[in-house]
């Protein structure tokens, strides 16, 4: 009868172990997924402010039409939906350097720089 509550015991204790770890599973889950949000909510963010930066920096440039396009085009990539997180960071990369380009582009104009537009 002894043997019987220790068996009994031991498959309750698992049995509770396993429900404390799924439900540690399921809040890390959702951890992970909130986070991403938060990513994409900051990068849509960022990507919204790119266009106003661009029209800014168009009017004091307009033959670096090139960098212009280029910026746009990997904005654009960078924010369609439905890419995986790897996709994304490439993407983030690519409008990283296309930004990268264009404050290239500021630096040359000392007249545009001190444009309190585009400061």
């Amino acid at each position: 009868m002894t043997a019987l509550w220790i068996v009994l015991a031991v498959v309750v204790l698992l049995a509770v172990a396993v429900v404390v770890s799924y439900n540690r599973f399921v809040r890390q889950r959702n951890l992970v997924q909130e986070s991403w949000r938060q990513v994409d909510v900051e990068l849509k963010r960022r990507h919204d402010l790119i266009p106003n930066l661009v029209e800014t920096v168009k009017g004091y440039a307009t033959h670096e039409r090139e960098v212009f396009d280029a910026v746009t085009k990997a904005r654009a990539q960078a924010a369609a939906p439905g890419s995986t997180p790897a996709q994304q960071a490439q993407q983030e990369g690519i409008l990283g350097q296309a930004l990268g380009r264009l404050f290239a582009v500021a630096e040359a104009y000392p007249e545009l720089k001190a444009s309190t537009n585009f400061l």
